[in-house]
């Protein structure tokens, strides 16, 4: 790894060394890794990449840590973070934007040039990227609604433009995650709107989540996806977990889809509890909880 350091121009890099997880993960929970590596932009992205293909080096692109549970154990590799691909072009209602463009960021941009499309993203702490990596959503909405095409790293590190039809999306999935692809800008149609309207929408929302899920302690949101018919939440509750606590981790007593952070827990705690949690609701209902967090680093 220190070889690939060397061969990097420093002025196209943040790198950091020796990074906690902690900070990189809404969840404020695992162990470090060995570099942290922000490139400035996608040919140094790509650049980067070519160094750690070659020279066989585990590394983990990584957005604003909003739905991942990473392991308490050093990751002996290098983590890419693309919070400085950032850019954003608006022609009329159409969005180019990067990978790693803030969600709660540009939902308040496009309502203050009155277009619709992202008020349900207005309280999700995650980035272009990830969002339309795993088809993130809220409120009945998914940002694939708006999608028209992405651009991508393919595995041999070309530049490909794929269409909304061509990623196979569904609730919370996507085919970039059974390809790997590394997503680095995203175009979108919007809606026009009279910005007064949008942010009455994104206040009531706000008002939604401050009483229905647990702002107060750190999580990275929904664990589970609900099933058919169904909210996660209402059979972990049924199954008495709300608030039930392991080490430092809580399955929340405002929510029972979510797992907290209460006091200074480890990555191993909230995945005790989210095993539990799945367990018990599989052996209560017969239904099979899917998780929709990622889990990364566990052996």
């Amino acid at each position: 790894m220190n070889t690939i350091i060397e061969t990097l121009n420093k002025d196209s890099y943040i790198i950091k060394e020796d990074v906690s997880f902690k900070t990189l993960t809404t969840y404020k929970t695992g162990g470090t890794c060995k570099f942290l590596i922000s490139p400035k932009n996608v040919d140094s992205l790509i650049i980067l990449l070519k160094e750690i293909k070659k020279n066989n080096v585990k590394y983990k692109v990584l957005g604003n840590g909003s739905n991942i549970l990473v392991s308490d154990d050093v990751f002996n590799g290098i983590v890419i973070k693309l919070d400085r691909l950032n850019n954003l072009k608006l022609d009329d209602n159409i969005l180019t934007v990067e990978a790693g463009y803030s969600l709660i960021s540009l939902s308040l941009f496009l309502a203050n040039n009155n277009l619709s499309g992202f008020e349900w993203a207005s309280g999700i702490p995650g980035t272009i990227g990830g969002a339309v990596y795993m088809n993130a959503g809220a409120y009945l909405k998914s940002i694939s609604d708006y999608l028209i095409s992405v651009k991508v790293l393919d595995d041999n590190l070309n530049i490909k433009t794929l269409t909304k039809k061509d990623l196979n999306y569904s609730y919370r999935k996507s085919a970039l995650m059974e390809n790997k692809f590394i997503v680095i800008e995203a175009n979108f149609k919007l809606e026009h709107k009279e910005k007064e309207e949008i942010l009455q929408v994104m206040k009531d929302r706000k008002e939604r989540r401050m009483t229905s899920q647990p702002l107060n302690y750190p999580s990275a949101g929904s664990v589970f996806r609900n099933p058919d018919g169904d909210y996660a939440g209402r059979l972990i509750e049924e199954c008495g977990l709300k608030g039930y606590e392991i080490g430092g981790a809580m399955i929340s007593d405002v929510h029972a889809n979510f797992v907290v952070n209460k006091d200074n827990a480890t990555s191993s705690d909230i995945k005790a509890l989210i095993e539990l949690a799945k367990e018990k609701v599989y052996e209560k209902f017969n239904i099979d909880l899917k998780v929709e967090q990622e889990f990364f680093n566990w052996e």
